[in-house]
């Protein structure tokens, strides 16, 4: 476990605050702009290290790796809305099960797997079927 900076508790902080993910820059500029003198490569860093140690998820989208806090320890997927980037921690016990079988039809042990399904939030889904919102 790496150790605990003012910059990485800022990082840590400013994520938790997020219900969507982010970027490294997105993250950063919102620092800076709250009178963080934080630099950008160490915004990068420190999610970095939260992510390999559990305490953020991370994912490609268009080339840019986001992130988001996460519950530590726990192992889950996520819904992620296309339209307003809504997340929600979703445990999936038919995936995990799939995986395994699939994993083991293939002569595959000690299987990981990483799944986040996209697509568009109740409140999302209705402004676009042009249905006001509840």
């Amino acid at each position: 476990m790496k150790r605990n900076t003012w910059q990485r508790e800022a990082v840590r902080t400013a994520l938790a605050q997020r219900e969507h993910f982010v970027s490294a820059q997105a993250l950063h500029a919102s620092l800076r702009d709250g009178g963080s003198s934080i630099g950008l490569a160490t915004v990068y860093r420190a999610l970095a290290d939260l992510a390999e140690e559990g305490e953020a998820d991370s994912l490609q989208q268009e080339g840019e790796a986001l992130y988001r806090a996460c519950t530590p320890g726990t192992h889950h997927h996520h819904l992620i809305c296309r339209s307003c980037g809504l997340t929600v921690e979703i445990e999936a016990n038919a995936v995990e099960t799939w995986a395994r079988q699939v994993a083991a039809e293939h002569g595959f042990t000690e299987a990981e797997h990483v799944v986040d399904v996209f697509g568009l939030c109740e409140a999302c889904a209705r402004l676009q079927s042009g249905t006001p919102r509840a």
